[in-house]
């Protein structure tokens, strides 16, 4: 499937379809990016400054987002599942995984860690906001319970990042 065909049959798919075949992938993804980054930049933060931080920020996005890609492209092709194009849940899912570790990489090119560091809290917090936003929108989750679940995953993330990194 090309990507006009993608988009005429995103504008005509029902709500179920738009979700099963782009939401839940890049929701899949963000979460992926966001959390899975967190303790790498933060180790590196802690460890070498926010040179370091920021790079390993960014490798671990690029490199998180063609797994997670790879990953959903190769696990389904659609056909038993209903959940649409392998190749365009693997490219959702992949370029979400991406921003959702780009972004809080980015206040590491403030060159003092502990600001940096703030502002990387701040962007996290953002973050976690969003996609609980989102999954109360799209998969009827209450905004109470979403942000309790994202926060203490990013939590125990960050927590994993700063034990290491300040071993």
């Amino acid at each position: 499937m090309d990507g006009v065909s993608a988009l005429a049959e995103l504008r005509t798919a029902d709500e179920r379809t738009i979700v099963l075949r782009y939401i839940q992938p890049g929701l899949v993804g963000l979460i992926d990016g966001t959390l899975s980054t967190l303790a790498p930049i933060f180790a590196a933060a802690l460890l070498s400054g926010t040179h370091a931080a920021l790079f390993v920020g960014l490798a671990t996005a690029v490199g998180a987002g063609i797994s997670m890609g790879f990953s959903e492209a190769l696990s389904d092709d659609g056909t038993e599942t209903g959940r649409g194009p392998a190749v365009a849940r693997g490219l959702v899912t992949g370029l979400m995984t991406a921003i959702g570790g780009v972004f809080h990489s980015l206040p590491f090119l403030i060159h003092r860690v502990h600001p940096a560091l703030v502002v990387a809290g701040i962007v996290v917090a953002i973050e976690l906001i969003t996609i609980s936003l989102i999954r109360r929108r799209f998969l009827s989750v209450s905004l109470r319970v979403s942000l309790l679940q994202v926060a203490l995953g990013g939590a125990l993330i960050v927590a994993a990042g700063v034990l290491l990194g300040s071993a």
